[in-house]
Formats: structure tokens, C-alpha cells, sequence
């Protein structure tokens, strides 16, 4: 019968069988973590146990190539803003965790879509090392301050295992010989011979005149609400407030009746501001009105009195009355040049209007010819 010595945990990984003495694996195994395995296994006779024997075996794990290589460190680099086509930046070379056998070789190239861009390009030494080399002449840093080169590495063992590394290339500000003099954010937007003392006191200056502009717009819209606002110095005798409640007929500060019930009270006639008179009229004389007169019939007086006078004011603007209607086949429909009495007057042309106009030629028309019977 065949067993293991069982001794540690490394001997978990393996099995044997007890009739054959086959030499099995009980778990997967890693050359990475493990790379070699030493145990025992003992013999003993089936028709005697106490007859047995020892063997050392040792186990070499043979290395299966299934890690991709790739850019040993420094994955970034630097390029200057005066380099000049094919200057090599930076020499990269490769690591594999799979142990490498003896001659394998590593090859570097850029991935399909760097080729065409004309930035920078890759150099397969064949040496299992690589060199970066520019394109172009000259790199701005106010245009592009980063550049991304995705570089392509495979190595010789089989199955062939490959990947894609980026590497990632700053421009920086270099003196003529290619010495690296600035490569920070701050020295991108700085011209040259601008110090960072002159920048801040630059930026405070800007920030000074943004609280002056926001200080002034304030003062502004304070400003312009004070003159919005009504003074109470301001408010009319006149004026009631929604808070207050009316006096009715008892109150007689919001309002003088008193020339309507003394109508003896001299009137001041003065020349109208808003039209301009033909020529200077003289006050009409209006007959003296007795004492206690009724106030409705004083009013209907001086309404049929204005009525009648084509200077009567007010006028509404300075085409008057007395020249509106002109064209019209009604004529002036103004009171000031209408006649005194309705008797007066002619509405015969009402029956020249037409069939819509019959009923108003029927009543305003002769006497005899109205019914009012046959109105409908």
C-alpha cells in the first residue's frame, strides 16, 4: 500500500493511490506562489505493515505562459517644447510575471489608432527595450499640456500573450541644451520672467475691483428704491385712506359745496390752457339767480345755458365740435351748432338713408306720417 506522509499543509495538494501508487494533484496549482513542492511517501507490504519504506519526491511545476508582459516603470515621461523630429524621450523595456525562458524576446509597436497621429512613435530596438521618439517639431503647452501614447507589447512564448500600456508624456518648458526648467500648471498660463508674486498680486487686484462693481450695483438698486417711495410730506388733503371710514352727507372736508348753494360767489373765469382761443372773449354775463333756489335747478339752468354757447368751455381738444361731421352724409352731430328747439329742425333725409333708417324717418320725420300703431 502507497500513502503520503503527511506533515504540513503543502502535502494537501497532492493525492496517491493506495493500490497503484499514482501521484495525483488534489488542488490547483500556481508556479507564482509556488514554484516547487517536497513531501514523502511510504511503502508498507500488504501481508505485513510493519514492513515499510520512505521516498522524498519533489514536484516542479512547469510555468504555463499565461501573463501578458508589460512596461516596466516609469510609466510617464517628459518631452520639451523645442524638440526637434526623431529625438528619443524616453527608453522603455518590458516585464512578464510568467518566468521568462531562456531567449525570449519582447517586441514593442503603437496600437492601431496612435499610428496615424503625428505626435510620436515607438522604436523596436530588438533588445527587448524600446525609445519614444517625437514626430514633430516643437510641443505647445498652452495648446496641449498631456499627451497619451498607447504602446503594444507581446512576447515569444506560447500561447503569444500581449497588452496594451499607456504611457503618458508632459510637455515642459526646456532651456537650449534640453534641460527640464518648468513643467507645472502655474508655468503654462505664467509668461516668462513672471513671478507667482506678480500673479497674486494680479488676482487681487481682480477680486478689489469685482467688490467695488458689486458694492455700486447695490448702492444703485438702493438708490433707485428710496425714489420710488412716497414721502408722507407728499400725500393731498384730498387723498383717503382705504382704513378710513366716510363721514356720508356730513362730511364736508373732502370737498367745498358751498358755491353750489351761494351762487352769488364771484366765478373766475380764466383763459383755457389746453386749446387756443380765436381771439380774447370777454366773461358772458350770466343773470343773477335768487337766494334759496333750488340746487337741481340751478344745475339744469347752467346746463341749457352751456348748451346754447358754442364759448362755453370745456373744449376737448383743439379740433372742436363746431368742426366734426365734416364728409358725413349726417352731417355735424355736435349740440353747438344744433338748433335751440326740436321743432326746428329737419330729419326728412332720414328717408334718404335707406329701409334701416325707416322707423327713426317715420318718428323724427313730418307729424302726420308717424303712428306709432304701426311701429314695431
Amino acid at each position: 500500500r502507497y500513502f503520503i506522509d503527511w506533515k504540513n499543509d503543502v502535502d494537501s495538494y497532492f493525492t496517491i493511490d493506495a493500490t497503484e501508487g499514482t501521484i495525483a494533484t488534489n488542488e490547483l496549482l500556481d508556479r507564482e506562489s509556488t514554484a516547487q513542492y517536497n513531501f514523502s511517501i511510504i511503502a508498507s507490504k500488504v501481508s505485513n505493515p510493519l514492513l515499510t519504506s520512505k521516498v522524498n519526491v519533489i514536484i516542479n511545476v512547469l510555468d504555463v505562459n499565461e501573463f501578458p508582459p508589460e512596461i516596466s516603470v516609469p510609466y510617464e515621461t517628459s518631452v520639451c517644447e523645442n524638440a526637434k523630429p526623431g529625438q528619443v524621450i524616453q527608453t522603455v523595456t518590458a516585464a512578464d510575471k510568467d518566468l521568462s525562458p531562456a531567449g525570449q524576446r519582447f517586441s514593442f509597436r503603437l496600437s492601431a489608432e496612435a499610428s496615424n497621429k503625428p505626435n510620436f512613435t515607438v522604436h523596436d530596438y530588438r533588445n527587448n527595450t524600446a525609445g519614444i521618439e517625437t514626430r514633430r517639431n516643437g510641443y505647445s503647452r498652452r495648446q496641449q499640456e498631456l499627451y497619451f501614447l498607447p504602446v503594444v507589447i507581446e512576447d515569444s512564448s506560447y500561447p503569444v500573450q500581449s497588452s496594451t500600456n499607456t504611457m503618458t508624456i508632459r510637455v515642459c518648458r526646456c532651456d537650449a541644451d534640453g534641460t527640464i526648467l518648468s513643467c507645472n500648471v502655474e508655468a503654462i498660463f505664467l509668461p516668462v520672467g513672471l513671478s507667482t508674486g506678480a500673479l497674486i498680486a494680479i488676482l487681487l487686484c481682480i477680486v478689489i475691483l469685482l467688490v467695488i462693481v458689486v458694492l455700486y450695483v447695490a448702492l444703485r438698486r438702493q438708490k433707485k428704491k428710496d425714489t420710488l417711495m412716497t414721502s408722507k410730506e407728499d400725500i393731498r388733503d384730498n387723498v383717503i385712506h382705504y382704513d378710513d371710514e366716510g363721514g356720508g352727507e356730513e362730511d364736508t372736508q373732502a370737498f367745498d359745496i358751498g358755491a353750489l348753494r351761494n351762487p352769488k360767489v364771484i366765478e373766475d373765469n380764466k383763459i383755457r390752457r389746453d386749446i387756443k382761443p380765436d381771439s380774447l372773449r370777454f366773461p358772458r354775463q350770466r343773470p343773477p339767480v335768487e337766494d334759496n333756489t333750488d340746487i337741481r335747478d340751478f344745475i339744469n339752468q347752467r346746463l341749457q345755458e352751456n348748451d346754447v354757447d358754442p364759448t362755453a368751455p370745456p373744449y376737448d381738444s383743439l379740433a372742436t365740435y363746431a368742426y366734426e361731421g365734416n364728409g358725413s352724409v349726417a352731417e355735424s352731430l355736435s349740440s353747438i351748432d344744433s338748433l335751440t328747439t326740436e321743432a326746428d329742425q329737419d330729419y326728412d333725409y332720414l328717408s334718404d338713408w335707406g329701409p334701416r333708417f325707416k322707423i327713426l324717418a317715420d318718428m323724427f320725420g313730418e307729424e302726420e306720417s308717424y303712428n306709432p300703431d304701426k311701429v314695431t
